[in-house]
């Protein structure tokens, strides 16, 4: 690297920071890309992706070691043999619990986008308008309005299948055709719109290709082919990750300089020039720090990395961290509660099964506290379904007996439904990340983390096994059955704050456009930024949200030369 100087360095090649990446370096600004972990480079770096479960080692299984020596990362859906290079290992990256938390980290280019489930909706205004209305958290310095151009900028260029539902819970967008419903899905929709006037159920939106757009061949992607493995990567880019898409547009623009290996220490701040001048980063493999200079500088490290980085960067002007006046970085924490399920079998549609597979299930947008605040707890929750009939193989032979068993003519079991709540939590100052007394090998301190579930959250839990209950029963199911898996928070893999967006730099520590308030040449747009949750997966807000940022930062920096 003999190139020390750029107009913009953007620290994270993962979801949100892939798409700073790509507008700036559209723009024309000479564009440093930072990534702490190794590079993956889209369909050579996918060893996996061709693979049948015969031939791995232990038929795509964990083995007992890599349980016992990974007790976080194995508890999440997608940490297989087949996917486990993807993932932070345990003990390669360690951080304090002061509560029970599971992070769940991909350190590497496209970050957790190669490993992402792909469900994408947008926000609405009841959304963004929400924590002013019940009075919790900040108010958002934004609205719908200000967001949707930049959703549907993101939509067309990722791909995103779906319907047009007509909801005010969930804003239309622009998508490539939907998958369709299997009869059990259809027949629940069916009764629940008979049965409630404020409840739909809808397809599930999803970043998949479907029918690709002239757009999505420009980036040499190809339609999605459902194999469902796509947590190892798409030798097809048939759904989105930044591997695929963002990262080699933002390249052919000649703009782009990556530079993976490189583990951000902190953001250096100039007190003659009342700016943020440049990042100081750690070699991963050589231990040897540079300092590279730029007049913007976006951190998207991934939510809780990005606090640690600003709490790192300390000065004479910010001893508490970079932005910190108000003494409320790393703060209002909050994430997704998933802990809630339930499960059902429908005693129907007997002389039909569904064949073949399909990147998503339905989905039911938040129907409580939508217009007004009338329950017993704050905010709401979204309900993710999955139906399917299980296919029963007999599988007890062996040799010959085993192969008998497998060609019998095919025989099923009874329709089977799943359902998971997605909850808002509300963001609390006791829910928070500090830098604890431990450093790591690079000599950077360890993430301390103080975050966990409250009263709203069990309320909600208690509700959520009300409801489906309710509705699995008009819907004619049986067997119906309620859990919480008391899963800690983390494991949802959606956290959000500490950096939180708001007007008054009293409460808050970004502004409308995701600048510091106090050091307006740095911008935060991923999850760190979030003011509120709400309910829905948030990569597609976060995608959108730093598509705008990146194009005000442009704005001020052409503004600036002329």
């Amino acid at each position: 690297m003999s190139q020390q100087k750029f107009d913009a360095i953007v620290i994270g090649a993962g979801m949100s920071g892939s798409w700073a990446a790509k507008e700036l370096c559209e723009r024309g600004l000479k564009t440093l890309l930072l990534e702490r972990g190794r590079d993956v480079v889209h369909l050579k770096d996918y060893p996996t992706a061709q693979k049948h479960t015969w031939e791995f080692n232990r038929r795509n299984r964990l083995s007992f070691e890599e349980k016992k020596n990974n007790p976080i990362t194995s508890k999440c859906y997608a940490f297989r043999e087949d996917t486990s290079h993807f993932f932070v290992k345990d003990d390669e990256h360690p951080y304090v619990q002061e509560k029970p938390y599971d992070w769940i980290r991909g350190y590497q280019v496209g970050g957790k986008s190669i490993m992402w489930a792909r469900q994408t909706q947008r926000w609405s205004e009841y959304d963004f308008e929400g924590p002013k209305r019940d009075g919790f958290a900040t108010d958002w310095p934004i609205r719908y309005k200000d967001l949707a151009p930049w959703y549907s900028r993101v939509e067309k260029f990722v791909g995103i299948s779906g319907n047009l539902d007509g909801l005010d819970t969930l804003p239309d967008g622009d998508f490539l055709p939907s998958y369709p419903l299997n009869c059990l899905e259809a027949h629940f929709q069916g009764i629940i719109e008979q049965s409630y006037k404020n409840r739909r159920v809808i397809k599930a939106r999803c970043a998949h290709l479907s029918q690709p757009a002239p757009i999505h061949l420009q980036q040499g992607r190809g339609k999605c082919l459902s194999r469902l493995l796509c947590e190892r990567g798409c030798p097809f880019g048939g759904y989105y990750n930044a591997n695929s898409s963002t990262i080699p547009w933002a390249q052919k623009t000649g703009n782009l300089t990556l530079r993976p290996h490189s583990v951000v220490h902190s953001i250096v701040y100039d007190e003659a020039q009342k700016k943020a001048t440049g990042v100081k980063v750690v070699d991963e493999q050589t231990g040897i720090e540079t300092l590279f200079e730029a007049d913007i500088i976006f951190v998207n490290a991934g939510t809780l990395n990005t606090n640690l980085i600003l709490l790192n960067s300390v000065s004479e002007r910010f001893p508490n961290g970079l932005g910190n006046d108000a003494g409320i970085l790393g703060k209002y924490v909050a994430f997704h509660n998933y802990r809630a399920r339930a499960s059902a079998t429908f005693p129907g549609f007997e002389d039909v099964a569904t064949e073949g597979r399909k990147p998503s299930g339905i989905y039911m947008p938040r129907f409580k506290n939508v217009h007004r605040h009338e329950e017993r707890f704050k905010r709401g929750y979204a309900i993710d379904f999955y139906m399917y009939r299980p296919l029963l193989s007999d599988i007890a032979g062996i040799g010959d007996e085993l192969v008998d068993g497998l060609l019998k003519e095919k025989n099923y079991g009874p329709w089977k439904a799943g359902a998971q709540m997605m909850g808002e939590t509300i963001p609390k100052e006791s829910n928070y990340v500090r830098l604890a007394t431990e450093k790591d090998k690079w000599g950077i301190p360890l993430l301390s983390i103080h975050v966990d579930y409250d009263e709203n959250d069990e309320l909600m839990i208690s509700d959520f096994q009300q409801e489906i209950t309710a509705m699995f029963s008009k819907a004619g199911f049986t067997d119906i059955e309620t859990s919480d898996g008391r899963q800690n928070p983390g494991l949802d893999i959606h956290e959000m704050g500490g950096v939180r967006m708001g007007h008054d730099p009293q409460t808050s520590l970004l502004n409308g456009n995701n600048q510091l308030h106090s050091c307006p040449n740095v911008y935060v747009s991923d999850g760190a930024c979030m003011t509120s949750t709400s309910t829905q997966n948030p990569s597609l807000t976060y995608m959108a949200i730093t598509a705008r940022a990146a194009n005000h930062a442009a704005n001020e920096w052409f503004s600036k030369r002329h």
